[in-house]
């Protein structure tokens, strides 16, 4: 049975830093990019940053500076550590696990607010 749980998210003011973190389990972690997505209220789903097995990395444009994806294969764990939050980082951020088949984590929420 195929698991990603994330951990991490919680309420911060603008400026701050979090780090996510996405557990995996039932899946040959090494061999899987690895990618953070996030979805706030309204709005679709969209790409944040992706890892790729031989760890090659990609951003969206709105966080590149400021995001950093990361992932230790001996863990089973991809990161994404977020410095300089902005209130429009808020949402809800999902980790997402893709080699032959998708898994989805079940999300962890993200408030960036004073």
């Amino acid at each position: 049975q195929v698991q990603l749980v994330e951990s991490g998210g919680g309420l911060v003011q603008p400026g701050g830093s979090l780090r996510l973190s996405c557990a995996a389990s039932g899946i040959i972690f090494s061999i899987y990019t690895m990618g953070w997505y996030r979805q706030a209220p309204g709005k679709q789903r969209e790409l944040v940053a992706v890892i790729t097995s031989s760890g090659s990395t990609n951003y969206a444009g709105s966080v590149k500076g400021r995001f950093t994806i990361s992932r230790d294969n001996a863990k089973n764990t991809v990161y994404l550590q977020m410095n300089s939050l902005e209130p429009q980082d808020t949402a809800v951020y999902y980790c997402k696990a893709n080699y032959y088949a998708t898994y989805w984590g079940q999300g962890t929420q993200v408030t960036v607010s004073s």
